[in-house]
């Protein structure tokens, strides 16, 4: 099995204590090579001092529990953080056994490992009370009685995704944050049962709250999140998208007591107006990211008034932008959003606009489709945007003649309308 290289030179020159600080940089697979070298170094690649962070998502098909068993063995208490993401073949058993061996497990990502049930959350509650972060993300087995668990054992849980888990309701969401009030990040994407009262749970016990996630819990109102934003002042990101019930109430208790706001989804919200966009944009200055497509009833008004007092704005996606007028965008090109070197230039027109110095098009318009333009500013893409080239050039230059409009799509031809002839619109990217 192993080669006759226990006396070679590197062996005989460098002390074992070097050689094992250098295996400390490898990855896995380098590791497991290094280990087939000689005896001497298969001691010394498998010691578990250099199994700190283990990642075994590229190798997900062949993961079996047995293999989880093993490295939880070799490894024992020097494992910090263990990624198991998509590894289908990891049950309860396994986890156990890991649980039992590595007990000062802090990052645990079992998002996908969809064998795994309540038996999991258990043995973590158990074993694990160093546990800081854990996803499991799409175990859809996951109920109540997990949330509980974790509640008892892990004190010093800051970040858990149990997104799709949707037999999760305000009961076990309750038992959660009672016994890890330290939460920071909680994503609860897809927890359809999820009422009003889960969020006034969180609201209440939760004051470091930084992230969360609620998109597509369709119950909520605003009373819950009203409650979250008065509970958890230090929120950075929020996701409500697709919680259809929220209102302006929302964006005006944002604005009254999350300053720090940074991330704001809320897609397919189409009660909002620009009467809370404009109390959001006064208050909550270091917006940086926005998703805003579909929320129908905001126009020209919300777009100035985000260009006015939200200088770091780098992303804001906006749709269906026949909305906004070209006299929006001239308003916000001039302002400070767009003059500033040192943040991404970030308009709505329906599209995506990317950081300085490039004028590639974050998704969903692929990158490669652009030549790079290493002395602009930045750019901005009006995909679907009602407006035709021959306007939007005309506007430019009669208004701000330094920038330039460049067409990098095959133009768009519509149906003739009534009575007229057809017009030609155009994808297209402005540079500024």
């Amino acid at each position: 099995m192993f080669s006759n290289n226990d006396e070679a030179v590197i062996n005989k020159k460098l002390p074992k204590e070097l050689l094992l600080r250098i295996f400390s940089f490898l990855d896995v697979v380098t590791l497991c090579r290094c280990a087939q070298v000689s005896r001497a170094w298969n001691v010394l690649a498998l010691d578990g001092s250099n199994w700190q962070r283990i990642d075994l998502f590229d190798f997900q098909r062949d993961i079996e529990g047995r293999v989880v068993e093993n490295i939880s063995k070799r490894c024992g208490g020097f494992l910090r953080k263990l990624s198991l993401r998509g590894c289908l073949g990891v049950g309860d058993n396994a986890l156990r056994t890991f649980a039992q061996n590595c007990r000062n497990i802090e990052v645990l990502n079992l998002n996908g490992c969809t064998k795994i049930t309540d038996a999991t959350c258990t043995s973590l509650s158990k074993f694990c009370s160093k546990l800081r972060h854990l996803d499991l993300a799409s175990c859809t087995s996951i109920t109540n009685l997990s949330l509980k668990a974790l509640s008892e054992g892990c004190p010093l849980l800051e970040q858990l995704n149990i997104s799709w888990c949707d037999q999760v309701t305000k009961d076990g969401i309750q038992a959660l944050v009672r016994g890890c009030g330290g939460l920071k990040a909680l994503f609860l994407k897809g927890c359809t049962q999820l009422e009003d009262e889960a969020l006034k749970y969180i609201g209440a016990h939760c004051p470091e709250l930084v992230t969360l996630n609620l998109q597509t819990c369709l119950q909520i109102t605003d009373d819950g999140l009203i409650t979250i934003c008065r509970g958890c002042h230090k929120l950075q990101s929020l996701c409500a998208s697709g919680c259809s019930n929220i209102t302006d109430a929302i964006l005006n208790a944002l604005g009254q007591n999350c300053p720090r706001l940074r991330i704001l989804e809320v897609a397919r919200c189409s009660q909002l107006t620009d009467v809370g966009f404009t109390t959001l944009a006064r208050n909550c200055h270091e917006l940086e990211k926005m998703d805003l497509e579909e929320c129908v009833q905001i126009t020209d008004s919300t777009l100035i008034q985000l260009s006015i007092h939200c200088p770091r704005l780098q992303v804001l996606q906006r749709y269906l932008c026949h909305i906004f007028t070209v006299l929006a965008l001239l308003v916000s090109s001039s302002s400070s959003c767009l003059s500033c070197h040192t943040a991404a230039a970030s308009l709505p027109l329906s599209g995506t606009l990317v950081p300085p110095v490039w004028s590639t098009v974050v998704a969903p318009v692929p990158a490669e489709r652009l030549e790079p333009h290493p002395k602009h500013r930045s750019s901005l893409c009006l995909r679907r945007c009602h407006l035709s080239l021959h306007t939007l050039r005309l506007s430019f230059q009669t208004h701000l003649p330094n920038i330039k409009v460049h067409a990098y799509f095959a133009p768009v031809t519509p149906p003739p309308s009534v009575g007229g002839s057809r017009q030609r619109f155009c994808r297209c990217c402005i540079i500024l």
